[in-house]
């Protein structure tokens, strides 16, 4: 199964809470599948939910111009937003239009949901279903979602939208949210799938195409992972090149010769990595992540790992170098010791 490859990869002790699906008593006028359409109708047309099949020129009405515009490897763009981590928004555009967005900061209205929303919260405002179902002009597909899926990524559909909620099970509470058209989420394929029908797939990469979306990655799980600790009250991190590099030819490594270690058969572990590439250090750490579909999915994976999470959230550290080589992911953390060595 899938879920259990990326179990095996990341070395990730998961922990469970079951859902609580519990609802509020009816009212005494309106049946509560009624009451319950209405709220979802109107909660949907507010919040980035609605923003899905907008426009470029609503998006720049609404938000400005992006701080800069990011290539991905599902046909989309990212307009990148993060300008602060409070307000920290991507928006992936295709046709003019927008498909797909992922929000971070906790001041970005994404109705009826909103990050650091407690979980059980969630469960009482909508009820949560092991398989979602999409209809498309190619076909019908039906995903089904794991025991560790529903803990830390379920998926509801609202008006024809898909939101994955990235649950932080630490502390059993929103931290990342994803909204999607069907056709996206179908590209994506997050989560065990069943069709009937062609299967639509983003188109291929050239080799400067693929440099451009592993960069793009990069600079993302950087944001994101600054995101998260200023979350959690941990100074942010500065971007360190050299690390990145190191980072980058692990990454490249683990994917060229299909091994998942912090130890290169070659290269040696991070220690000997950074002292090849004369980056001394006082302290340093790293993460790896392998088989997600994006530096998004990474970091929330990372954040519900014990000794991950451990790393990304440490205040020791202050400089971070991202690398990433097709669906394999590295963070080499470091305090360096000459701050001017970055």
């Amino acid at each position: 199964m899938k879920w259990f490859f990326l179990f095996f990869l990341l070395l990730i002790s998961f922990l469970y809470f079951s859902p609580n699906h519990n609802t509020p008593p009816l009212s005494p006028t309106q049946p509560q599948k009624e009451r319950d359409r209405i709220e979802k109708e109107q909660t949907a047309k507010a919040g980035v939910v609605s923003l899905i099949g907008k426009t470029e020129e609503e998006v720049k009405k609404q938000f400005g111009q992006p701080i800069r515009i990011d290539d991905s490897a599902y046909d989309y763009k990212w307009w990148i937003y993060n300008e602060q981590t409070s307000t920290y928004l991507q928006l992936g555009m295709m046709n003019g239009r927008v498909v797909t967005a992922f929000i971070g900061g906790e001041q970005i209205d994404v109705t009826p949901f909103r990050i650091g929303q407690p979980v059980q919260e969630l469960f009482n405002l909508i009820p949560l279903s092991s398989t979602v179902e999409v209809s498309l002009r190619t076909g019908t597909y039906r995903f089904e979602l794991s025991e560790q899926d529903m803990t830390v990524q379920p998926i509801v559909k609202m008006n024809g939208v898909y939101v994955q909620l990235y649950i932080d099970h630490f502390t059993g509470k929103i931290s990342g949210i994803r909204v999607m058209d069907g056709e996206t989420l179908v590209k994506l394929r997050p989560y065990e799938l069943v069709y009937r029908g062609t299967l639509p797939s983003a188109a291929p990469l050239s080799l400067q195409q693929q440099k451009r979306v592993e960069m793009a990655n990069a600079k993302q799980i950087f944001e994101i992972t600054n995101v998260i600790r200023k979350r959690y009250n941990v100074p942010p991190l500065d971007w360190h090149e050299k690390a990145a590099q190191v980072a980058y030819e692990h990454s490249k490594d683990m994917k060229d010769n299909r091994y998942f270690s912090h130890q290169s058969p070659t290269r040696g572990d991070l220690k000997d990595r950074l002292l090849s590439a004369r980056i001394p250090f006082q302290v340093a750490g790293e993460n790896i992540a392998a088989q997600y579909i994006d530096g998004i999915a990474a970091v929330e994976g990372w954040l519900n790992s014990k000794r991950h999470r451990d790393t990304l959230l440490n205040p020791q550290f202050t400089h971070l170098g991202v690398g990433v080589a097709g669906q394999y992911y590295t963070q080499d953390f470091l305090k360096p010791w000459k701050l001017s060595d970055k």
